[in-house]
């Protein structure tokens, strides 16, 4: 079996090119996943502690009102 070294050298930039298109790809999926996860969080917490705001604001006017 016989390698032609110059062919392999020659197509190296190609398979770099190749390798980091597959990165730079893996990259932007992980960053949309991590934000999918992310930012739902940050909306429930949010909206929870606007909740607990309102719920604790009732609470209070009840006893005042007593």
């Amino acid at each position: 079996m016989h390698i032609d070294f110059d062919a392999f050298l020659a197509a190296l930039p190609n398979i770099g090119k190749g390798y980091l298109g597959i990165f730079i790809v893996t990259a932007i999926i992980v960053l949309v996943v991590y934000m999918f996860n992310t930012i739902p969080e940050k909306v429930y917490e949010h909206e929870r502690k606007k909740d607990e705001a309102k719920k604790n604001k009732t609470s209070e006017t009840k006893w005042e009102t007593e």
